[in-house]
């Protein structure tokens, strides 16, 4: 039994706040334990230098720990870390989206850590499309663009081995002594976007990569069919 009572395969309780906010095209509070990111998505009608003219839109991602996230307040600034994870959100959202059906915008997604206590990058991802599917369901709405860009979910969970046992969803007690850290992201038919994987205590074999793969699409699965059932009902019309 894990500190926290649950199973090796559980996730977390999770939950998704549409419209956490009001002022951005989209936005979403993801929860996962006591994690908890607010994710924006804002529309901009002007894409990088280097994308104009080519008939493709542009969605990146800004990430960030608030103060007041962590035990130790954690500074104003941005880190390494920050821009990595970043990175991995911008990459794995724009697996989700036909770019060129959005020519000529670019989507920020923000995503800011409100409390972390372990997989604020996963959940990062899952809050992120949430909140990027709404502000693109709005183009539509204003009539911005015709069809919508994003085909199907997209979803991310760590899974890991802790204490020689293969677990799903780690908060950072878990995380932070673990023989194995792998972040995971998927569509929501099961495909793979990125895998992240670190041996922190010694090396591991195929067979414990092929438990932690099982493990997160079983758990990515539960996620996007979340997501799926809160974004059959499109987001009240706001104005462009």
């Amino acid at each position: 039994m894990r500190v926290d009572g649950r199973e090796y395969n559980e996730l977390r309780p999770f939950q998704f706040e549409r419209d956490f906010t009001e002022m951005a095209n989209g936005s979403c509070l993801v929860t996962f334990g006591k994690t908890r990111v607010l994710c924006t998505a804002s529309v901009d009608e002007e894409v990088p230098r280097w994308l104009r003219d080519t008939g493709k839109g542009w969605v990146t991602a800004e990430y960030s720990m608030l103060p007041g996230s962590s035990p130790e307040r954690v500074r104003r600034k941005s880190s390494g870390r920050s821009q990595e994870i970043q990175r991995l959100i911008g990459r794995s959202l724009r697996a989700a989206v036909d770019l060129s059906s959005i020519p000529e915008i670019q989507v920020t997604v923000d995503c800011d850590v409100i409390q972390a206590d372990g997989g604020t990058r996963t959940a990062s991802i899952c809050g992120g499309f949430v909140a990027l599917h709404d502000a693109l369901t709005r183009m539509i709405l204003n009539g911005k663009i015709e069809n919508h860009p994003i085909g199907e979910e997209l979803a991310a969970v760590s899974v890991g081995v802790v204490e020689g046992e293969v677990r799903l969803d780690l908060p950072y007690v878990e995380d932070s002594n673990a023989e194995v850290d792998l972040n995971v992201v998927m569509t929501g038919s099961g495909k793979f976007v990125e895998v992240q994987g670190t041996a922190e205590d010694g090396p591991f074999d195929r067979n414990s990569l092929e438990e932690m793969l099982n493990l997160a699409e079983l758990g990515v699965k539960k996620i996007t069919e979340a997501q799926r059932d809160l974004l059959a009902s499109a987001p009240s019309e706001r104005a462009s």
